[in-house]
């Protein structure tokens, strides 16, 4: 979750006072309740041939954005990668952002110039009206300081006195509704959730707010960063919330896609999620809090784009650390800039691939990974990344014939043997995409 101590309070109540000026909500955390399946994932079949090979659509299906006014581009060569909260306002500054593969404003600052992102080629989801946007923020982690519940919200947020009315009672729902509805007639609305919708609450009380509320959708858990999440009514959720995580089960990149199938599992598979990465410190400075590294921030993204994530959002903000700054991949030095510019080519030179269709049950594979098959211009594609954190070594069998894996941007090729080859994942972090050569496509 973002901003939870004194010094990120500053910049919550900042958006929120955003949010507020399209509209006329201390929070209180929702107890645990029902809580989630540890692990989803929710395939949308198109066909069925052959056996135990099925077709599917990337969520929402490729055109989703041309459904609202000003949308999203929706040609195979785009995929979004959004930084959270930013101000545009010189041209230096977004012509950086451009240059380490951004393309898109998530929430900015009330001074924006948005004639300045158009101009620049890029998006803006911002939390007003305007012209120039593809579409309109809402409340950002309602389900935690608003609440699951239909009570009336006193138009307040956080830091602002009482959200609801009456003061204990829960009034989340109707905060997002009077957003949407001032949000302008067709264009596309976005919200981001964090620990209610992702730990503490109800399948039921999660999907009041994921579905019918707004068209795209995000959770932030930071997963290598929050001193809090390894607890057992947190990311304790992976293991039935019976005990705390160890380190080695929490702070692992793999949970990154955890988060995003809980997501898709409330959507259906319906709607397009995005994933939150945190690319500094996002949290005062304490035993537990840690700045994220740049192998664990390849690593984070990636496992969103396994399970089948549409768009990612840089978390830019750091409270604590090195480089305490609301700007990180334009002030701070290190790992972040030139890891996130790396990654964001990979996945523009591979965003045809992410916007193809997945081949659920093409590839098995022993050992641990968690994997993705795609399917495009007829060659098969297999993205796998590590699911322990010491890593292993892989077995991999491709049911749609080949003879080599040549392993992406790592200059090496694996020869396909009666269908199976084999690689090293060196421990967590460890992410490999491949391309089949020689071999059929399952006749798709």
């Amino acid at each position: 979750m973002k901003r939870k101590t004194t010094a990120m309070l500053g910049a919550l109540a900042l958006f929120c006072l955003l949010a507020v000026t399209a509209v006329l909500g201390g929070a209180q955390a929702p107890r645990p309740v029902a809580q989630p399946e540890p692990s989803i994932q929710t395939p949308r079949s198109t066909t069925t041939h052959p056996p135990g090979i099925e077709l599917r659509d990337v969520d929402g299906g490729l055109d989703f954005y041309s459904r609202f006014t000003n949308g999203l581009p929706i040609e195979r060569h785009f995929f979004p990668v959004g930084v959270w909260f930013e101000s545009a306002l010189e041209k230096d500054y977004v012509a950086k952002d451009r240059a380490a593969g951004l393309n898109t404003y998530v929430v900015l600052t009330p001074d924006s110039d948005l004639d300045l992102v158009r101009a620049s080629g890029m998006h803006a989801i911002p939390t007003f009206a305007a012209a120039q946007a593809s579409g309109y923020a809402l409340g950002d982690e309602v389900d935690m300081w608003g609440g699951a519940g239909d009570a009336q919200w006193t138009g307040k947020f956080p830091g602002e006195g009482p959200i609801c009315s009456p003061e204990e009672s829960k009034c989340g729902y109707t905060v997002q509704k009077q957003l949407r509805a001032s949000a302008p007639p067709g264009v596309m609305t976005y919200a981001n959730y964090g620990k209610g919708v992702t730990f503490w609450l109800s399948d039921e009380q999660s999907r009041a707010f994921i579905n019918g509320t707004q068209d795209l959708v995000s959770a932030d858990n930071y997963w290598f960063t929050d001193p809090n999440i390894c607890a057992k009514t947190e990311g304790g959720a992976i293991t039935g919330y019976t005990r705390d995580l160890t380190d080695s089960e929490c702070r692992l990149a793999a949970n990154y896609g955890w988060t995003v199938e809980r997501i898709r599992k409330l959507t259906e598979g319906n709607a397009p999620v995005w994933a939150f990465v945190e690319v500094g410190h996002p949290f005062e400075d304490s035993p537990q809090a840690a700045t994220i590294s740049g192998p664990e921030i390849r690593a984070a993204v990636w496992s969103s784009l396994i399970h089948g994530a549409r768009g990612i959002i840089y978390f830019n903000h750091s409270f604590g650390g090195d480089c305490v700054t609301q700007h990180v991949l334009r002030d701070c030095p290190g790992e972040a800039r030139p890891t996130v510019t790396s990654v964001n080519r990979q996945i523009q030179n591979l965003a045809p691939v992410l916007n193809a269709p997945f081949l659920d049950g093409a590839t098995t594979a022993t050992g641990p990974v968690d994997l993705a098959t795609k399917l495009h211009n007829g060659k098969v594609y297999v993205f796998a990344g590590a699911n322990k954190g010491t890593g292993g070594t892989v077995s991999f069998t491709v049911n749609c014939g080949g003879s080599t894996a040549v392993v992406i941007d790592e200059n090496r090729t694996i020869p396909i043997v009666d269908g199976t080859f084999t690689d090293a994942f060196a421990d967590g972090n460890a992410v490999h995409l491949y391309s089949i050569e020689g071999g059929g496509s399952c006749d798709y």
